[in-house]
């Protein structure tokens, strides 16, 4: 009897595993997993649920790797959902729910191909998930944490598959074999408050600011890389907090973000951070304090066996060859990469995040079946 991913999937939305909450769904997948063989660990980390499972023994020469999460994001508006959004209520061919996409229906999918594939030919090595419930949050205590513990118990994976949605419209499109940088910066400027009709007696921030975000916003960071676009630099907010007409503020906040490729680091974007920051406090006479967030720095596995074994077995399950792509936003993949390597691919992501998120229910049988050849495929 094969394990049925499409139930599976209908299960863990039926799982309240809005983040961090367990909501269910890693006890469900810990007793499913345990009953086909495979040991079963909580990696519980800062309040946050992590499982991790291994068929076969450990230090095999050859471990194939799963990783992914069941935690998933906050609901929005609920009444704007036209269905229960832990329902999994299947309609016109797609089932509907919070994770259906992103991405209980991955978890499902990579779930029931190992156990079937374990159970019906053993492999002569292992298998491994490691599946957090902390990657739509902070993720500081989610794949950090396995990893973590994998490191300190000898524990594991030759390579690595995260079963993130990858596709933009059509099943077999594109794959992820790296992922841009990404980081935050906050940019406070300080000046000096006063009467708006008397702006000598004051030293205004607002102008300053707004020379440091055009600088910042008009900077070509790069044409692109072999295999990445150009780096991004979006201003996501400039604020005063000043209601009045007649004052001039005393200072004036601002934040961008950066989507950087491999011709950069997080290092090298705050350096040219410092260095713009150093002219605008030159020129205006104003203090300015910056915070920054780094969420991943850029990287990029090479094609080569890992990316071929992967793009063989969804051209033959889908007839599609999937692009080499590296776009989007940031995933686990970031924290895999320092343990083995790993690539990115998963069903057609088009209403993640989104009201009334949904998969169609076919794509779950197929991304199975593309996750069982890969199987096949690297223990033959």
């Amino acid at each position: 009897m094969t394990m049925d991913p499409i139930a599976l999937t209908a299960d863990l939305i039926r799982c309240p595993s809005v983040t961090p909450a367990e909501g269910g769904a890693l006890v469900l997948l810990e007793k499913l997993l345990s009953e086909a063989g495979f040991s079963c660990t909580r990696v519980d980390r800062g309040g946050i649920a992590n499982l991790y499972a291994r068929w076969g023994r450990q230090g095999a020469n050859r471990t194939f790797g799963f990783n992914g999460h069941t935690d998933v994001v906050p609901l929005g508006n609920r009444d704007d959902w036209t269905v229960d959004p832990f329902g999994a209520e299947i309609k016109d061919g797609f089932m509907y729910g919070r994770g259906a996409t992103d991405m209980k229906s991955g978890v499902a999918a990579f779930a029931a191909a190992a156990i079937d594939f374990v159970t019906d030919t053993p492999p002569d090595g292992a298998v491994v998930m490691a599946i957090t419930g902390d990657e739509e949050a902070d993720a500081l205590d989610g794949t950090t944490a396995l990893l973590d513990w994998m490191a300190s118990n000898n524990e594991t994976m030759s390579v690595c598959l995260v079963g993130e949605p990858t596709c933009p419209n059509e099943m077999g499109e594109a794959m992820k074999i790296g992922r841009r940088g990404s980081l935050t910066a906050w940019f406070t400027v300080r000046g000096e408050q006063g009467h708006s009709a008397y702006p000598h007696r004051a030293n205004n921030p607002l102008p300053a600011m707004a020379r440091l975000v055009d600088r910042l916003s008009s900077h070509e960071l790069d044409q692109g890389t072999d295999h990445f676009d150009p780096s991004t630099l979006a201003v996501v907010t400039i604020d005063t907090g000043n209601p009045a007409t007649n004052v001039i503020p005393a200072s004036c906040t601002a934040a961008v973000n950066v989507r950087f490729n491999d011709a950069h680091s997080s290092q090298s974007i705050i350096d040219w951070f410092e260095t713009e920051v150093a002219q605008i406090k030159d020129t205006f006479g104003v203090e300015v304090d910056t915070r920054v967030k780094v969420s991943g720095e850029s990287f990029v596995t090479p094609p080569g066996e890992l990316s071929d074994l992967v793009a063989n077995a969804v051209a033959t399950e889908t007839g599609r060859t999937p692009e080499l792509s590296t776009s989007g936003g940031t995933s686990d993949a970031r924290f895999v990469k320092n343990h083995c390597p790993v690539v990115e691919f998963g069903l057609v992501g088009k209403t993640m995040h989104q009201v009334d998120e949904r998969v169609a229910v076919g794509q779950i049988g197929q991304l199975k079946s593309i996750y069982a050849r890969i199987l096949t495929d690297y223990f033959a």
